[in-house]
C-alpha cells in the first residue's frame, strides 16, 4: 500500500459559454468530507442566484476512501456523475468540484449536459494544477529532557518531519511521518516517549 496519492494543488476557477448557458468550475483541496462539504456550500451560497450548483468530491485514500455526487436539479447522472467522472478520471483524491450553471435559454439535452459538466470540471482541474503527495501521520510526544537527542535521532531516522516542539517541564514535539512506517517508529520511540495520539 503506497503513502503517495494525486491531488490537486490550488483553489482554481475557470468558467465557458456552451449554448447561451454559462458553466463555471470552482476546484478546491479537501483533506475530508467536512471541508469537501464547507467548499460546496461556498460556492453554493456565493452562486445561490444559478440555474444549478452540482457537485462532486473525491476524499481520502485506499479503504478509507469517499466518493459523492449531486445533480442539484439536473437529470440524474447528467452533472454531477460527470463532475466525478472528471475527477476520478485523474485518479484524484481530497478534492472538490462545483460546477455552477447560469441557463441561457437553450435546452442541451442529456449528452450535451453530461458533456458540459465533464468538460468543465476537467478544465478546473486542470487549471488547479496536479501534485503528488504523501499521506501522513501526526504524531504528539511527550519528551523527557534527558530522552531529547535520543528521540530526535530515531525521529530523522525515520525521515519524521518536526512541526512543533513545546519546552515546559518535559518536551513536547509534534512530528509528521509516513503513514505507512508510522506504527514502526511508535515502536521505535516507546521506550522514551510518552505518546499522546
Amino acid at each position: 500500500m503506497s503513502d503517495l496519492y494525486l491531488t490537486i494543488v490550488e483553489r482554481a476557477q475557470t468558467e465557458q459559454r456552451i449554448e447561451r448557458s454559462v458553466f463555471i468550475g470552482f476546484a478546491a483541496p479537501a483533506r475530508n468530507e467536512d471541508e469537501a462539504r464547507q467548499f460546496v456550500a461556498e460556492i453554493r451560497e456565493l452562486h445561490r442566484q444559478a440555474t444549478h450548483n452540482p457537485f462532486a468530491y473525491i476524499v481520502g485514500t485506499n479503504s478509507e476512501r469517499i466518493e459523492y455526487f449531486h445533480d442539484h436539479g439536473e437529470p440524474g447522472g447528467t452533472a454531477g456523475k460527470p463532475i466525478l467522472g472528471a475527477i476520478a478520471r485523474l485518479n484524484l483524491t481530497n478534492v472538490a468540484v462545483v460546477v455552477t450553471r447560469y441557463y441561457g435559454g437553450k435546452k442541451l439535452g442529456v449528452r450535451g449536459l453530461i458533456d458540459a459538466y465533464g468538460e468543465t470540471a476537467s478544465l478546473v482541474l486542470a487549471a488547479a494544477g496536479i501534485v503528488e503527495r504523501q499521506k501522513k501521520a501526526s504524531l504528539r510526544l511527550i519528551v523527557e529532557y534527558s530522552a531529547v537527542d535520543q528521540v530526535q535521532y530515531i525521529l530523522t531516522q525515520y525521515e519524521a518531519t518536526i512541526i512543533d516542539r513545546v519546552f515546559a517541564q518535559n518536551v513536547e514535539i509534534h512530528a509528521e511521518v509516513a503513514e505507512s512506517i508510522a506504527p514502526a517508529l511508535r515502536e521505535a520511540l516507546k521506550p522514551h516517549t510518552r505518546l499522546l495520539d
